[in-house]
């Protein structure tokens, strides 16, 4: 069987764990960058011995034998690289969040529809070890009717920089770049129900701190404590679905607290704590038992969730696999990100 071709359109940081994924995978040959930053495109060309170099996204599309991108560019640039591809008749693994908002995912989940191919979304934490687990306990029903969720993703002293803290480019700050992560990863656990309203408060206290001596967590190449900051540095929401579950969530770039990643779930019969080792919360014949759930050697996947997200791409492209990220998924999570926002500027629950 030939090799599906793959094209790279934006070879930025995030990039990497994408080219991670295509160069293990035995159906892949990565053929074609893109990026319009014609130093970085010919470094990281250089560094993984491609040939074909783009700076215009239309250019490299263009070419017939090209069957599938991954789009790893500023969320602003999401719609219009997505929509070239899918114009084009290419596969497309776009990079979360999907769009900048709800009517511009929907517009790439249309398009995608209309022309045949498949549009992904890189929910990646539905491809991490973690997540296999929970949805073995919940589907034994281990947790019973899962009726509360926490999504908690927090830094500490974190802001990145670069574009991820100038609105023009990302959005917005921690909500569409780390909150859009354990909201969908919590809903995607819970079912997938649909949201009805959601009422959230932002706030942007402490900026990106530049004045403090220490950075914790990961920065983009090219960012400095100068960077432009006008993104919100905290945010909580309380997001109700159609089911009656409810999901409270908090993400912030800086925060004077602990920094953490985590996903609670709580159901009628055991809770699960994600965050690191997972933990079950239940009771043993009438006592209350909390149980670590041992995962070395785990035969769950263990390849890395960047890896097990691209494999599951390509199986989607060569054997029509039925996608579990699909752009339905993407446009949901958008509408939630739309309504976090427009609570937090308007003081009132948004009603979806």
């Amino acid at each position: 069987m030939a090799k599906i071709k793959v094209g790279i359109i934006g070879v930025g940081n995030i990039s990497e764990d994408h080219l991670r994924g295509y160069f293990q995978n035995e159906n892949v040959e990565v053929y074609a960058f893109c990026d319009i930053d014609e130093a970085k495109l010919a470094k990281k060309a250089a560094i993984h011995g491609i040939e074909r170099t783009y700076t215009d996204v239309n250019e490299m599309v263009a070419l017939k034998e090209l069957d599938a991108v991954s789009v790893c560019v500023w969320n602003v640039n999401h719609h219009a690289c997505v929509m070239a591809a899918l114009k084009a008749g290419k596969h497309v693994l776009c990079e979360k969040p999907l769009a900048m908002n709800a009517q511009q995912a929907e517009e790439m989940r249309a398009e995608a529809e209309k022309q045949g191919v498949l549009l992904m979304v890189g929910f990646v934490m539905r491809f991490s070890d973690e997540s296999k687990i929970a949805l073995d306990l919940i589907n034994d029903g281990a947790l019973g009717d899962i009726y509360y969720s926490k999504a908690t993703y927090l830094r500490r002293h974190g802001c990145p920089g670069g574009w991820f803290a100038d609105s023009e480019r990302s959005g917005g700050g921690p909500v569409i770049d780390l909150g859009v992560h354990v909201i969908d990863h919590t809903r995607y656990l819970m079912g997938k129900p649909k949201p009805v309203s959601v009422y959230a408060a932002t706030f942007d206290m402490l900026k990106n701190r530049p004045w403090l001596k220490t950075h914790v967590g990961w920065r983009p190449e090219g960012a400095c404590d100068a960077d432009k900051c006008d993104v919100e540095d905290l945010a909580v929401a309380l997001i109700r679905y159609d089911n009656g579950a409810v999901t409270l969530l908090e993400t912030s770039y800086s925060l004077n607290g602990n920094g953490v990643t985590a996903k609670d779930l709580y159901g009628t019969k055991g809770g699960l704590a994600l965050a690191g080792q997972p933990k079950l919360y239940t009771t043993v014949s009438g006592y209350l038992a909390d149980v670590d759930l041992a995962t070395k050697n785990l035969k769950a996947g263990g390849k890395g969730m960047f890896v097990q997200e691209i494999d599951h791409f390509v199986d989607c492209i060569v054997n029509g696999t039925e996608c579990i990220a699909p752009a339905e998924d993407g446009v949901v999570v958008m509408k939630i990100l739309d309504a976090i926002y427009e609570s937090a500027k308007t003081g009132h629950e948004v009603i979806l």
